[in-house]
């Protein structure tokens, strides 16, 4: 074999190419975008808020089954975006120790602890032939009573950091540009918002208008720091929220528009 050449070396999860690359771990990251769906992470003040794409592939499959939402404990969250059947295995394993850490400590697993567990998880699936790397980017969401509200992304090879905003998916790269306009003078959303401006990047980037019942959304307040799922009304009243600003007329436009009615009306002799 030529060095220089990656053939043969992408059949190995632990064996470096000559160019210093793990190929496999690379493709676990392309099988995450390869999902087709498209997840969004903001951190507000008081509040976290996670959104994601739901596709329903199949006109028979009942759609309440299909989430990407997922509570590890009663007070933290996980959205996972890529393998759904690899997200299950790693939201089980993650409740397992969740549950085994309160257990032994008696309190809650903190949110970076629990962040740094999944990323370990991963990194050493990079490092032993026995089990392949997991197609998922994990984001763990959840509020601190030191460090206020935290949202955390993991990803298959092992890397784990804390974001005020971040995407994952097909778009990722096209909602993080968006996000960063956002987040430009780290300002201090409100709840809603955190969630509207959570929705409002995935519309963005998908350049598409959703109905509540094709988006989840997950967020964790303040006010209980449990971890929920939004309802469908509640969805679209945050939709509703995000559509109304456009719509509103500014003083000038609305004298041009009075204007151009009193000339239809006496055009038409009304």
């Amino acid at each position: 074999m030529s060095r220089g050449s990656g053939a043969g070396y992408d059949r190995h999860i632990t064996i470096f190419s000559p160019e210093g690359r793990l190929y496999q771990v690379e493709y676990a990251f392309k099988a995450v975008k390869s999902s087709g769906v498209t997840s969004i992470g903001v951190r507000g003040k008081d509040s976290v808020c996670v959104v994601t794409q739901k596709k329903v592939p199949d006109k028979l499959l009942d759609d309440t089954s299909i989430t990407h939402l997922f509570p590890i404990t009663k007070y933290t969250g996980l959205l996972a975006t890529g393998l759904t059947a690899d997200a299950r295995s790693l939201v089980s394993q993650a409740r397992n120790e969740a549950a085994e850490f309160r257990k032994k400590w008696g309190y809650e697993m903190p949110v970076d602890v629990l962040a740094k567990w999944i990323a370990d998880k991963a990194q050493i699936y990079t490092q032993h032939a026995y089990m392949r790397p997991l197609g998922v980017v994990a984001m763990v969401l959840g509020y601190d009573e030191e460090k206020n509200a935290q949202l955390f992304k993991c990803d298959p090879a092992g890397h784990f950091f804390g974001h005020k905003a971040t995407s994952a998916g097909l778009k990722e790269q096209e909602a993080i540009n968006f996000l960063e306009k956002k987040m430009k003078d780290s300002p201090q959303f409100t709840y809603d918002e955190t969630v509207q401006i959570a929705i409002s990047a995935l519309q963005s980037v998908l350049q598409e208008d959703f109905k509540a019942t094709e988006i989840e959304v997950g967020v964790v307040r303040k006010e209980d720091r449990v971890f929920r799922a939004l309802k469908t009304e509640e969805i679209d009243q945050h939709l509703t929220a995000i559509i109304k600003p456009d719509v509103q007329l500014q003083p000038n436009q609305l004298m041009v528009l009075a204007y151009e009615l009193q000339n239809w009306k006496l055009y038409f002799h009304v």
